[in-house]
């Protein structure tokens, strides 16, 4: 009986040692697994990013400066390597985020980056990147789901080329601060869900294209843009709150249809440019939102357009340093203005000022009117400094004209 007794239990070994053999292979899978999550067409776009990177450029703390490829880029927890710069997709196999730290990174911009197919943020910003954007970026399908475009402040140059189109998710591109040149392409029409552009400070010419159907914040001062500005370019943008396109060279008249087709605007910036005339509709009864318009340091003509004292929301209104000429409108000076900034200084004005602007009344709008031809500004008035022109500039300008009241 006793020998039967370690027989079987001799003969109830093998399945413990099979059961134990099992659960350490599985294991061994799960734990190898952990560390070739990533696919490795990803991982070698990351290795091409940072091989194209000056290592003198590479900081030891920063975040490029942590990837060590001995180690699977989307693999956790991180302790000692890729440690920031990207983040993956729930399931650990694909890179969603290329997002750099600003150390100063110098190098060009690998075209293998086209091979995070996944990527939906690339924010390369406030580095130190050279030579052109490559085209694989905005080849047809790689980058189908990028909703985000950051490369501002780096030295980026080329054009911009009309590909971009094929980033049809793209909601927020950020090109400023670079030395990227030529015209903008038609082809931006088509980027239907953009609803940020911000192209300013780098050296694009020639005219403004139709824009974006949804965009809300368009911002492109600081370049040499031409040529008035079409009624076109702004077809159809019901959205738009933003426009920035201060420092070009646009010209020609700012006609009315801009504030009235632009329903949703809020902030307009076309100061240092050429225009040299500015219309503006009365109020109809829809919304009008405009917060602040800046027009100085232009060319503008003629009267101060009386109809801006009818929107019922301006805050702050900048003509100066133009060459308007006439008096001020009384509607300025009225009680109940939300103007809470007034410059129109630098110009040729003439009369009195409204008495309601410079009453003294804590209400009065903070700005200038100085440097115009005004008669009976006071000097206590904060709104009258700068001093007026001198009257032998106002008669010179007023010359072979309706000469002004001095």
């Amino acid at each position: 009986i006793t020998s039967l007794k370690k027989k079987s239990s001799q003969m109830a070994t093998p399945p413990i040692i099979l059961l134990s053999i099992l659960v350490l292979l599985l294991l061994l899978l799960h734990f190898s697994s952990i560390f070739t999550l990533t696919l490795p067409s990803d991982v070698a776009a990351l290795q091409s990013f940072k091989a194209a990177i000056k290592p003198s450029s590479i900081p030891s703390g920063s975040c490029v400066g942590s990837w060590n490829f001995t180690s699977d880029p989307c693999s956790l927890p991180r302790r000692t390597h890729f440690l920031c710069g990207i983040s993956c997709s729930p399931d650990a196999t694909r890179v969603t985020s290329l997002t750099l730290d600003s150390v100063g990174y110098s190098g060009t911009l690998s075209p293998l980056l086209s091979r995070l197919t996944r990527l939906m943020i690339l924010d390369l910003s406030d580095n130190s990147f050279h030579g052109s954007i490559p085209l694989s970026i905005f080849s047809s399908g790689s980058l189908s789901g990028l909703h985000t475009l950051y490369l501002s402040r780096n030295s980026l140059s080329g054009p911009l080329p009309s590909a971009v189109a094929n980033l049809k998710s793209l909601q927020q591109l950020d090109l400023s601060g670079n030395l990227l040149s030529g015209s903008l392409p038609d082809s931006l029409f088509s980027l239907s869900c953009l609803n940020t552009l911000d192209l300013s400070f780098n050296n694009f010419t020639g005219s403004l294209p139709r824009l974006p159907p949804n965009l809300s914040e368009l911002t492109i001062k600081g370049n040499s843009l031409s040529g008035s500005l079409q009624k076109s370019s702004f077809e159809g943008l019901a959205r738009l709150v933003v426009v920035d396109l201060s420092a070009n060279s646009f010209a020609g008249v700012l006609q009315g249809w801009f504030f009235k087709q632009l329903r949703s605007l809020q902030q307009v910036n076309l100061s240092n440019n050429s225009l040299t005339g500015v219309e503006v509709w009365k109020p109809d009864g829809g919304y009008t939102g405009v917060v602040a318009v800046d027009l100085g340091f232009n060319q503008i003509e003629g009267r101060v357009p009386v109809n801006f004292s009818d929107y019922p929301m301006l805050w702050s209104l900048t003509l100066r340093y133009n060459r308007l000429r006439g008096p001020i409108p009384w509607q300025f000076g009225k009680k109940g203005t939300t103007l809470k900034r007034l410059y129109l200084d630098g110009n040729y004005l003439t009369g009195r000022p409204p008495p309601g602007l410079i009453s003294g009344d804590p209400s009065v709008p903070a700005g200038s009117l100085g440097n115009n031809c005004l008669e009976g500004c006071p000097a206590s008035s904060q709104l009258c400094l700068p001093s007026q022109k001198p009257l032998s500039v106002c008669k010179l300008a007023y010359s072979g004209r309706r000469k002004p009241r001095l």
